[in-house]
């Protein structure tokens, strides 16, 4: 690995485009925190680029992302992020969860089937204020061909297309499809907002459609206002997208590590029992009380790296870092992998070890380096959103089944699919046993 040979800050050539990468947690802190004004920019990122058009909260620069940013902040928190009411919306989504899986009789499936659902439904009833039925095919057919579109990024060809992209812009390939499935997408949100407009109540909001909207009508006389519909579409596809890959992503990749690990199943089903019983809903102030739980959440977000190289940033001016001048405008690649398995913090980090998050007296314990999410002004905005998602289903899951691998788990193959921008789990089966008392 080049972090290896030439340290934690190197530069290297995509195509003709200079790229200086950042490695392990101190450089990474370093620069997004100790620094984070000279990198606060959005590097280039082509695949991105033609997807969103350098507009909504991920891709935009200036003025425009400090606004869209901090209104979407505050708008999330007022619709329950953190709070009570979003809590109760995913408690009532993993006990609808639960009761899909418990409808596939204990026949081998994929956790997918379950999880992709139960994830667009919370993230899309914040968003757009609908939920869908599990069974419904226009549900599953958006949720293949979404997940086809992620695949095709972190594949060769949506790497190709970052460093090539005035080449494989007019190339034909698999990458084609996956900028026709994102364009399909914002076609199908953009039907959601005219819809919106029709029936919109300034004086309640029923969601952030409706909570950008209103704004947008407050500030339409003022020259300096980034709201616009050409924003808001790239917006609300940063956030689905957020929801609707990484809390069912990270959950396919730590169900299987617990079908790999049934010594862990079997401690996090003791830890359920005791602390919560098995007829009281989870909720995400347990996780207080629930150490060892806790400890295999932080660990599956550590060892799944799901996001092993994050969206680039980039200076705003001439830095000065770690000896080196960067240029103004120069792309900053970090590889969030090297932090999350950093060898300073984390012994023999390719090991899944939830102890590693547990003191000698079995307390919780964190650890700087864990941030799976990133750090910095540009860190995921959902995170809170999706701790509660990945603890709430999680713990309910197990609180009601016991997960029954369809194979040995010596010879359960934990190689992702893909390893690009997003770490795609690999796919296989497991039966979604009752757990005694839990059969009603």
């Amino acid at each position: 690995m080049l972090y290896d040979v030439y340290g934690p800050v190197f530069t290297i050539y995509m195509g003709p485009r200079r790229v200086v990468v950042i490695c392990g947690y101190d450089a990474l802190k370093e620069a997004f925190i100790d620094q984070g004004d000279d990198f606060v920019s959005r590097g280039r990122v082509p695949v991105f680029e033609r997807v969103f058009r350098n507009s909504g909260v991920s891709m935009s620069n200036n003025e425009r992302w400090k606004q869209l940013r901090r209104f979407t902040i505050m708008t999330l928190k007022n619709l329950g992020m953190g709070k009570r009411l979003l809590e109760d919306k995913i408690t009532e989504e993993a006990k609808c969860m639960v009761d899909f899986f418990r409808n596939t009789n204990e026949q081998f499936c994929e956790p997918s089937i379950g999880l992709y659902p139960a994830a667009v439904n919370v993230i899309y009833s914040i968003t757009c204020g609908e939920r869908f039925d599990y069974e419904d095919e226009k549900l599953h057919i958006l949720l293949k061909a979404l997940s086809d579109g992620f695949i095709t990024v972190s594949s060769i060809w949506g790497q190709l297309y970052d460093i090539f992209p005035w080449i494989m812009y007019y190339l034909p390939g698999p990458h084609n499809r996956m900028f026709k499935i994102f364009l399909d997408f914002e076609d199908l949100l953009l039907e959601q907002v005219k819809l919106h407009q029709k029936t919109l109540d300034s004086s309640s909001a029923r969601d952030f459609i409706d909570c950008y909207l209103i704004r947008k009508e407050q500030e339409k006389h003022k020259p300096s206002s980034e709201f616009s519909i050409n924003d808001l579409v790239p917006t609300l596809m940063d956030i689905i997208f957020g929801g609707l890959e990484t809390v069912p992503m990270i959950m396919t990749h730590g169900i299987l590590y617990l079908l790999k690990h049934p010594d862990v199943q079997k401690n996090v089903h003791e830890e359920i029992d005791r602390e919560i019983g098995q007829h009281c809903n989870p909720s995400y102030e347990d996780r207080n009380k629930m150490p060892y739980t806790n400890a295999v959440i932080h660990e599956i977000l550590r060892i799944a790296d799901i996001f092993p190289m994050g969206i680039n940033h980039a200076v705003v001016s001439n830095t000065q870092f770690r000896g080196y001048t960067i240029p103004k405008g120069t792309d900053v690649m970090y590889l969030l992998s090297t932090v999350l398995k950093d060898r300073k913090y984390f012994k023999d980090p390719d090991s899944f070890n939830p102890e590693r998050f547990l003191d000698e007296n079995g307390a919780f314990k964190t650890n700087n380096a864990s941030v799976p999410f990133s750090l910095g002004k540009r860190n995921c905005l959902g995170e809170g959103l999706a701790r509660m998602e990945i603890f709430i289903f999680l713990t309910t899951i197990l609180q009601n089944f016991i997960l029954k691998s369809a194979v040995d788990p010596k010879d359960i193959d934990l190689t992702p699919q893909e390893i690009g921008i997003e770490s795609v789990a690999p796919i296989y089966k497991l039966s979604f046993v009752p757990r005694q008392g839990k059969q009603d």
